[in-house]
């Protein structure tokens, strides 16, 4: 348990360390658009995902809590001060899955600034995204990311099955407000929540990855023409 915890200090600090990089560079802004248009790339790349009215609550939080252009230092900044109370609060399952969920998303911010540095002041679209994409030399990474990701989708999926995690969420809700970590308490529910009703998780996740390391290798491979779909700005 004291791993897990050790992990998600050490996720939370790079995050932060990340966070005033971002400020400092003046990146915040392109940051912000490049993350912009990937969220509408992921639409796009799974269209299907997002009209199902089974999976759209799953697709929503990975793009609200994890992928889209958020500002999630306040979170970060929540679960700083109470990451020594939460062995004591939190089942193991939930804790690893949130875990995964920070590992993911300060990855993914790593990824992101070096893209955003990679693009300067290059507008951000099909071909400039694929040519800034693979300057970045970090295929280990990008693969480490679709691994974290199918991982959070499958620890998500055991949690929602812990008996009385619906009842914990429900009556921690309150107590998290008057607590002052209320945007970390809507983390964990809107993931329960998420998951509560898809099923088979699989059938979700394996689609995703399957898709994304497609286009990952593809942009690696420098395959023609450019795997990226056509989004609009």
């Amino acid at each position: 348990m004291s791993l897990i915890l050790d992990n998600i200090i050490q996720h939370l600090h790079h995050a932060n360390e990340m966070h005033e990089h971002t400020i400092e560079a003046n990146l915040t802004e392109p940051l912000r658009e490049l993350q912009h248009w990937q969220t509408k790339r992921l639409l796009a790349t799974h269209h299907d995902l997002w009209e199902s009215k089974r999976f759209r609550p799953a697709m929503s939080f990975f793009i609200d809590e994890l992928y889209g252009p958020q500002d999630f230092s306040q979170r970060d900044q929540e679960l700083a001060r109470v990451v020594p109370k939460m062995a004591k609060i939190i089942p193991k399952q939930a804790l690893e899955s949130l875990e995964a969920a920070l590992r993911l998303n300060s990855l993914s911010l790593e990824l992101d600034i070096a893209l955003t540095e990679q693009l300067s002041t290059t507008p951000v679209s099909r071909e400039s995204y694929a040519q800034a994409y693979l300057k970045c030399d970090n295929e280990a990474m990008r693969e480490e990311q679709i691994v974290l990701l199918e991982r959070l989708g499958v620890d998500l999926a055991d949690v929602v099955k812990i008996k009385g995690i619906s009842t914990l969420l429900m009556l921690s809700r309150k107590p998290a407000k008057m607590a002052g970590v209320e945007s970390l308490h809507t983390f964990l529910e809107s993931g329960f929540k998420s998951f509560k009703k898809l099923g088979n998780v699989d059938e979700f996740i394996q689609p995703i990855i399957t898709r994304e390391r497609a286009l990952k290798n593809a942009l690696f491979a420098q395959q023609r023409p450019n795997p990226l779909p056509d989004v609009e700005v």
